[in-house]
Protein backbone atom coordinates (compact mmCIF):
# COMPACT_ATOMS: atom_id res chain seq x y z
CA UNK A 1 0.00 0.00 0.00
CA UNK A 2 1.11 3.56 -0.74
CA UNK A 3 2.44 5.31 1.91
CA UNK A 4 0.25 8.30 1.48
CA UNK A 5 -2.99 6.09 0.89
CA UNK A 6 -1.91 4.23 4.02
CA UNK A 7 -1.96 7.41 5.76
CA UNK A 8 -4.96 9.33 4.45
CA UNK A 9 -7.21 6.05 5.61
CA UNK A 10 -5.65 6.32 8.53
CA UNK A 11 -6.33 9.87 9.34
CA UNK A 12 -9.09 9.27 8.23
CA UNK A 13 -10.80 6.65 10.23
CA UNK A 14 -9.63 8.52 13.36
CA UNK A 15 -11.54 11.49 12.53
CA UNK A 16 -14.62 8.90 11.38
CA UNK A 17 -14.64 7.81 15.18
CA UNK A 18 -14.10 11.31 16.57
CA UNK A 19 -17.15 12.33 14.74
CA UNK A 20 -18.91 9.35 16.02
CA UNK A 21 -18.11 9.90 19.39
CA UNK A 22 -19.10 13.49 19.28
CA UNK A 23 -22.52 12.26 17.67
CA UNK A 24 -23.61 9.97 20.38
CA UNK A 25 -23.72 12.70 22.65
CA UNK A 26 -25.71 15.10 20.73
CA UNK A 27 -29.51 15.09 21.30
CA UNK A 28 -31.25 13.76 18.38
CA UNK A 29 -33.87 16.52 17.92
CA UNK A 30 -30.85 19.13 17.60
CA UNK A 31 -30.32 16.84 14.16
CA UNK A 32 -26.08 17.14 14.77
CA UNK A 33 -25.77 16.17 11.04
CA UNK A 34 -27.54 19.20 9.95
CA UNK A 35 -25.23 21.39 12.17
CA UNK A 36 -21.90 19.32 11.33
CA UNK A 37 -22.33 19.57 7.38
CA UNK A 38 -22.89 23.44 7.61
CA UNK A 39 -19.73 23.69 9.51
CA UNK A 40 -18.19 21.76 6.80
CA UNK A 41 -19.41 24.63 4.25
CA UNK A 42 -18.72 27.61 6.33
CA UNK A 43 -15.16 25.95 7.56
CA UNK A 44 -13.90 23.98 4.35
CA UNK A 45 -16.03 24.90 1.30
CA UNK A 46 -14.83 28.26 0.34
CA UNK A 47 -11.59 26.64 0.01
CA UNK A 48 -12.77 23.51 -1.54
CA UNK A 49 -14.93 25.37 -3.92
CA UNK A 50 -11.50 27.88 -4.88
CA UNK A 51 -9.38 24.49 -6.00
CA UNK A 52 -12.29 23.26 -7.57
CA UNK A 53 -12.99 26.32 -9.87
CA UNK A 54 -9.36 27.38 -10.49
CA UNK A 55 -7.27 24.06 -10.35
CA UNK A 56 -9.43 21.37 -12.07
CA UNK A 57 -9.67 21.50 -16.15
CA UNK A 58 -13.25 21.01 -16.60
CA UNK A 59 -15.05 19.22 -19.21
CA UNK A 60 -18.19 16.85 -19.61
CA UNK A 61 -17.24 14.00 -18.17
CA UNK A 62 -16.19 15.91 -14.89
CA UNK A 63 -18.96 17.51 -14.67
CA UNK A 64 -21.23 14.36 -15.10
CA UNK A 65 -19.27 12.32 -12.24
CA UNK A 66 -19.19 15.16 -9.74
CA UNK A 67 -23.36 15.34 -10.72
CA UNK A 68 -22.87 11.79 -10.26
CA UNK A 69 -21.84 12.07 -6.69
CA UNK A 70 -23.69 14.62 -4.97
CA UNK A 71 -26.62 13.33 -6.21
CA UNK A 72 -25.66 10.48 -4.70
CA UNK A 73 -24.33 11.82 -1.66
CA UNK A 74 -27.81 12.63 -1.02
CA UNK A 75 -29.72 9.83 -1.23
CA UNK A 76 -26.81 8.21 1.04
CA UNK A 77 -28.15 11.06 3.96
CA UNK A 78 -31.65 10.76 2.58
CA UNK A 79 -31.64 7.29 3.24
CA UNK A 80 -29.47 7.61 6.32
CA UNK A 81 -31.71 9.71 7.60
CA UNK A 82 -35.29 7.84 7.25
CA UNK A 83 -33.86 4.64 8.68
CA UNK A 84 -32.50 6.18 12.19
CA UNK A 85 -36.16 7.26 12.50
CA UNK A 86 -37.20 3.37 12.45
CA UNK A 87 -34.29 1.82 14.26
CA UNK A 88 -31.29 2.29 15.80
CA UNK A 89 -28.03 3.24 14.64
CA UNK A 90 -26.14 -0.22 15.69
CA UNK A 91 -28.34 -1.94 13.27
CA UNK A 92 -28.23 1.06 10.65
CA UNK A 93 -24.56 2.00 10.49
CA UNK A 94 -23.23 -1.68 9.73
CA UNK A 95 -25.82 -2.37 7.36
CA UNK A 96 -24.73 0.76 5.10
CA UNK A 97 -21.26 -0.05 5.94
CA UNK A 98 -21.62 -2.99 4.34
CA UNK A 99 -21.60 -1.25 0.80
CA UNK A 100 -17.60 -2.86 -0.27
CA UNK A 101 -18.49 -5.80 -1.86
CA UNK A 102 -20.89 -4.12 -4.00
CA UNK A 103 -18.85 -1.74 -4.80
CA UNK A 104 -15.98 -3.91 -5.83
CA UNK A 105 -18.87 -5.48 -8.18
CA UNK A 106 -19.66 -1.82 -9.54
CA UNK A 107 -15.73 -1.65 -9.67
CA UNK A 108 -15.45 -4.27 -11.74
CA UNK A 109 -18.24 -4.14 -13.97
CA UNK A 110 -17.95 -0.33 -14.97
CA UNK A 111 -14.27 0.22 -14.22
CA UNK A 112 -13.25 -3.16 -15.01
CA UNK A 113 -11.14 -2.62 -10.95
CA UNK A 114 -10.51 -6.55 -10.71
CA UNK A 115 -8.74 -7.47 -7.08
CA UNK A 116 -7.48 -10.59 -5.94
CA UNK A 117 -9.11 -13.54 -4.65
CA UNK A 118 -7.63 -12.53 -1.23
CA UNK A 119 -8.72 -9.07 -1.41
CA UNK A 120 -12.73 -10.24 -2.41
CA UNK A 121 -12.21 -13.19 0.67
CA UNK A 122 -10.91 -9.81 2.98
CA UNK A 123 -14.19 -7.99 1.62
CA UNK A 124 -16.46 -10.61 1.91
CA UNK A 125 -15.36 -11.49 5.60
CA UNK A 126 -15.37 -8.09 6.30
CA UNK A 127 -19.24 -7.43 5.09
CA UNK A 128 -20.22 -10.91 7.15
CA UNK A 129 -18.93 -8.62 10.38
CA UNK A 130 -20.99 -5.67 10.02
CA UNK A 131 -23.54 -8.09 9.18
CA UNK A 132 -23.06 -9.77 12.75
CA UNK A 133 -22.59 -6.42 14.16
CA UNK A 134 -25.75 -5.28 12.62
CA UNK A 135 -27.89 -8.51 13.79
CA UNK A 136 -26.79 -7.85 17.43
CA UNK A 137 -29.49 -4.99 17.03
CA UNK A 138 -32.43 -6.64 15.30
CA UNK A 139 -34.98 -6.92 17.48
CA UNK A 140 -37.21 -8.19 14.66
CA UNK A 141 -39.41 -4.72 14.93
CA UNK A 142 -37.42 -2.92 12.77
CA UNK A 143 -37.61 -4.21 9.22
CA UNK A 144 -39.28 -0.75 8.05
CA UNK A 145 -35.42 0.59 8.17
CA UNK A 146 -34.20 -1.86 6.00
CA UNK A 147 -34.90 -0.39 2.84
CA UNK A 148 -33.95 2.79 3.71
CA UNK A 149 -30.69 1.39 5.24
CA UNK A 150 -29.90 -0.35 1.53
CA UNK A 151 -31.06 2.86 -0.09
CA UNK A 152 -27.91 4.77 1.52
CA UNK A 153 -25.80 1.78 1.23
CA UNK A 154 -26.72 1.95 -2.62
CA UNK A 155 -25.96 5.28 -2.59
CA UNK A 156 -22.16 4.91 -1.11
CA UNK A 157 -21.96 2.45 -3.94
CA UNK A 158 -22.65 5.05 -6.87
CA UNK A 159 -20.75 7.48 -4.94
CA UNK A 160 -17.89 5.58 -4.53
CA UNK A 161 -17.35 4.64 -8.13
CA UNK A 162 -17.91 8.35 -9.77
CA UNK A 163 -15.83 9.34 -6.87
CA UNK A 164 -13.23 6.92 -8.11
CA UNK A 165 -13.18 7.87 -11.70
CA UNK A 166 -13.04 11.77 -11.15
CA UNK A 167 -10.19 11.50 -8.28
CA UNK A 168 -7.47 11.27 -11.09
CA UNK A 169 -8.63 15.08 -12.44
CA UNK A 170 -8.25 16.36 -8.69
CA UNK A 171 -4.86 17.65 -8.72
CA UNK A 172 -4.74 18.16 -5.28
CA UNK A 173 -6.49 17.83 -1.64
CA UNK A 174 -8.07 21.51 -1.88
CA UNK A 175 -9.76 20.20 -5.18
CA UNK A 176 -10.76 16.87 -3.41
CA UNK A 177 -12.58 19.13 -1.09
CA UNK A 178 -14.26 21.03 -3.63
CA UNK A 179 -15.31 18.05 -4.72
CA UNK A 180 -16.53 16.56 -1.75
CA UNK A 181 -18.45 20.03 -0.97
CA UNK A 182 -20.44 19.59 -3.85
CA UNK A 183 -21.87 17.16 -2.79
CA UNK A 184 -22.50 17.98 1.07
CA UNK A 185 -23.98 21.09 -0.29
CA UNK A 186 -26.41 19.67 -2.20
CA UNK A 187 -26.93 16.93 0.54
CA UNK A 188 -27.53 19.68 3.17
CA UNK A 189 -30.07 21.51 1.37
CA UNK A 190 -32.08 18.11 0.93
CA UNK A 191 -31.82 18.28 4.32
CA UNK A 192 -33.22 21.95 4.95
CA UNK A 193 -35.97 21.24 2.50
CA UNK A 194 -36.70 17.87 4.01
CA UNK A 195 -37.12 19.76 7.64
CA UNK A 196 -38.74 22.65 6.66
CA UNK A 197 -41.78 20.35 4.92
CA UNK A 198 -42.41 18.10 8.29
CA UNK A 199 -41.31 20.43 11.06
CA UNK A 200 -42.46 24.25 9.11
CA UNK A 201 -38.26 25.35 9.97
CA UNK A 202 -35.43 26.06 8.14
CA UNK A 203 -33.23 24.55 10.67
CA UNK A 204 -33.47 22.65 13.76
CA UNK A 205 -34.78 23.66 17.48
CA UNK A 206 -31.77 22.68 19.18
CA UNK A 207 -28.33 23.67 17.85
CA UNK A 208 -25.52 21.52 19.22
CA UNK A 209 -22.29 23.50 20.80
CA UNK A 210 -19.90 25.30 19.29
CA UNK A 211 -17.27 22.94 19.65
CA UNK A 212 -19.05 19.96 18.92
CA UNK A 213 -20.26 21.49 15.56
CA UNK A 214 -16.75 23.01 14.40
CA UNK A 215 -14.45 19.26 15.27
CA UNK A 216 -17.60 17.60 13.46
CA UNK A 217 -17.43 19.59 10.79
CA UNK A 218 -13.78 19.59 10.29
CA UNK A 219 -14.04 16.04 10.74
CA UNK A 220 -16.68 14.63 8.42
CA UNK A 221 -15.61 16.56 5.40
CA UNK A 222 -11.83 15.94 5.68
CA UNK A 223 -12.37 12.15 6.72
CA UNK A 224 -14.62 11.72 3.46
CA UNK A 225 -11.83 13.89 1.46
CA UNK A 226 -9.00 11.65 2.50
CA UNK A 227 -10.81 8.28 1.55
CA UNK A 228 -11.35 9.81 -2.18
CA UNK A 229 -7.68 10.73 -2.07
CA UNK A 230 -6.85 7.31 -1.07
CA UNK A 231 -8.29 6.17 -4.08
CA UNK A 232 -5.92 7.33 -6.08
CA UNK A 233 -3.38 4.65 -5.83
CA UNK A 234 -6.12 1.72 -4.41
CA UNK A 235 -9.12 0.21 -5.48
CA UNK A 236 -12.41 1.86 -4.30
CA UNK A 237 -13.61 -1.21 -2.59
CA UNK A 238 -10.56 -1.67 -0.63
CA UNK A 239 -10.21 2.04 0.65
CA UNK A 240 -13.80 1.53 1.81
CA UNK A 241 -13.36 -1.67 3.37
CA UNK A 242 -10.33 0.01 5.04
CA UNK A 243 -12.38 2.90 6.57
CA UNK A 244 -14.49 0.38 8.73
CA UNK A 245 -11.77 -0.25 11.07
CA UNK A 246 -13.39 2.88 12.31
CA UNK A 247 -16.73 1.05 13.48
CA UNK A 248 -14.60 -1.68 15.01
CA UNK A 249 -12.80 0.78 17.08
CA UNK A 250 -15.83 2.84 17.88
CA UNK A 251 -17.46 -0.25 19.06
CA UNK A 252 -14.55 -1.36 21.20
CA UNK A 253 -14.90 2.12 22.95
CA UNK A 254 -18.60 1.40 23.54
CA UNK A 255 -18.09 -1.60 25.12
CA UNK A 256 -14.70 -0.97 27.31
CA UNK A 257 -14.81 2.46 27.80
CA UNK A 258 -18.54 3.28 28.11
CA UNK A 259 -19.59 -0.03 29.35
CA UNK A 260 -22.43 -0.61 26.83
CA UNK A 261 -23.54 -4.29 27.46
CA UNK A 262 -26.45 -4.50 25.48
CA UNK A 263 -25.63 -7.73 23.08
CA UNK A 264 -21.76 -7.07 23.75
CA UNK A 265 -20.30 -10.25 22.81
CA UNK A 266 -22.22 -10.48 19.40
CA UNK A 267 -20.99 -6.81 18.72
CA UNK A 268 -17.27 -8.01 19.78
CA UNK A 269 -17.26 -11.34 17.63
CA UNK A 270 -19.06 -8.88 14.51
CA UNK A 271 -15.68 -6.56 15.52
CA UNK A 272 -13.18 -9.45 15.67
CA UNK A 273 -14.82 -10.77 12.19
CA UNK A 274 -14.12 -7.30 10.22
CA UNK A 275 -10.78 -6.82 11.91
CA UNK A 276 -10.04 -10.28 9.99
CA UNK A 277 -10.74 -9.20 6.64
CA UNK A 278 -9.58 -6.17 7.03
CA UNK A 279 -5.98 -8.25 7.76
CA UNK A 280 -7.23 -10.49 5.25
CA UNK A 281 -7.34 -7.04 2.68
CA UNK A 282 -3.53 -6.29 4.00
CA UNK A 283 -2.09 -9.47 3.07
CA UNK A 284 -3.54 -9.39 0.00
CA UNK A 285 -1.88 -6.03 -1.28
CA UNK A 286 1.43 -7.04 0.42
CA UNK A 287 1.75 -10.50 -1.53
Amino acid sequence: MALDAQLAILLSVAMHVTWNLIARHQPAHAVPLWWVLLAHLVLLAPWGFWSLATRVEWNAEFVALLCTSAVANSVYFLGLRQAYRQAPAALVYPLVRSSPLLIAIWSLLLLDERLTAAAWAGIAISVAGLLVMARSADGGSDRGALPWAFLAMFGTSIYSMSDKAAVQQLPDMGAVIGFVSVGYLLSWVTLTLLHRREQGRWWPKARIGLGPMVIGGLCVGLAYALVVYAMRSLPSAVVVAYSNAGIVIAALISIFYFHERTAWKRRLVGAIIILAGILCLKLSSSA
